[in-house]
């Protein structure tokens, strides 16, 4: 590609989207597009607004359907030239504002022309936008149309039974789990729980010698979800400044937000809902024993006992050693501390050795940077760490059998 000629028609391409545009405007926008070359087609969707250009361009009573003719141009006749990146931006362009029957059907189109892994990356590139436009809102919310859903997950099944990922979703609560935030008085409010985050990226990079593809971090919270996505994004916004860079994350509602049984119903409800939208993935989930965290894990095992590998719950009103020993029985392993989660972890085969002692060097740098209230707080602290430190300490370099 030249990149001066290209920066040349992004120079008209922007100019004829600036201030109102008539039909010449858009014929003119129509005619650059369809010249460009696929590189330069790419650079130039690359470097607009896709939300402007796609409004920019409307259908008339009586005259050219431009808006149409952009649509064909783009989701059909030239999507197969599109870039990941590119498809995705343009996804996420028609699924914001109304999503009327023909954005519908073109979403349907961007997501059909896609296959195997290419559609995996595609879906997770929907998913990394730090914000509440993600691949379960839109399926879920956007496509309104019963039928064109479930002709995407449809599309969805049939491409992870020829193609499964081998790799985990890691699906995690906030409060008590995340930092301390509800029920836990142990720690500082809000402080983020020692070893949490290498935790989530150990679970990430996934037990094997080359690691897994990053970024599978998915919150599953009580905290409800508003019509314009506001509390969703503040909650997105304050895990970024608590040093999670990029999750997506399916929230609860007002209905739901009392009550642990509510609580774990929605929870539910969400998990079945994207593990229809990457049913190539396996699952493994860490909640928290205090919001009914313990009985969504329950049942995710019990309605998909293949493909979720293990949950983990984060003890914070002390159950007795006998009641975890029933849950562990049915793969939900209770821990005090992150260090103890990756024991637990690496024996259910989720995380690997060296993953553990990375989780125990997080952990023990986190604590001592935590100001306590009291020395007494702390200490309780460090003697509960230096117990799963231990237990960590003996584990095995490889698990013979």
């Amino acid at each position: 590609m030249d990149l001066s000629i290209a920066t040349t028609k992004l120079q008209a391409l922007r100019k004829d989207m600036s201030g109102h545009t008539d039909r010449d405007d858009e014929l003119r926008i129509l005619d650059l597009l369809r010249g460009a070359s696929g590189e330069e087609l790419n650079f130039l969707l690359s470097n607009v607004d896709l939300v402007r250009l796609l409004s920019d361009l409307d259908d008339r009573l009586v005259g050219p359907d431009h808006h149409t003719a952009l649509l064909d141009l783009l989701c059909t006749h030239r999507a197969p030239e599109l870039s990941l990146p590119v498809r995705a931006s343009l996804a996420t362009a028609l699924q914001k504002g109304a999503t009327p029957a023909q954005a519908e059907l073109r979403l349907r189109d961007l997501f059909v022309g896609l296959k195997g892994r290419e559609l995996t990356a595609f879906k997770n590139l929907l998913d990394a936008g730090g914000e509440y436009h993600d691949l379960h809102h839109l399926v879920f919310d956007d496509l309104d149309d019963a039928a064109v859903r479930a002709q995407v997950l449809a599309h969805f099944q049939r491409e992870a039974q020829a193609v499964p990922s081998g790799e985990n979703k890691v699906l995690s609560d906030i409060d008590d789990t995340f930092f301390a935030n509800w029920v836990d008085k142990r720690y500082p409010s809000k402080t983020v729980y020692p070893g949490v985050l290498a935790f989530y990226q150990e679970l990430d990079r996934g037990p094997g010698i080359i690691p897994g593809r990053l970024g599978d971090l998915t919150f599953v919270s009580a905290r409800p979800q508003d019509p314009l996505g506001l509390i969703e994004n503040a909650t997105l916004e304050s895990l970024r400044e608590r040093g999670v860079p990029l999750a997506v994350m399916l929230s609860g509602s007002f209905f739901h937000l009392v009550g642990n049984t509510r609580i774990a119903q929605k929870k539910f409800e969400n998990f079945e809902q994207y593990a229809r939208l990457f049913p190539e993935y396996g699952f493994v989930f860490v909640g928290d024993s205090g919001q009914g965290d313990v009985e969504f894990g329950a049942r995710m095992l019990a309605a998909q006992p293949q493909t979720v590998r293990a949950v983990f719950i984060h003890d914070v009103v002390a159950t007795p050693e006998a009641k975890r020993e029933e849950w562990r029985a049915r793969h939900i392993f209770f821990f005090d501390t992150y260090v103890g989660a990756a024991v637990e972890a690496f024996h259910a085969g989720v995380v690997s050795r060296d993953g553990v002692d990375r989780i125990a060097t997080a952990a023990v740098e986190s604590l001592a940077a935590i100001t306590f209230p009291t020395p007494a707080q702390r200490q309780t602290r460090e003697a509960e760490l230096a117990r799963d430190l231990a237990r960590a300490q003996a584990l095995p370099r490889a698990l013979h059998v």
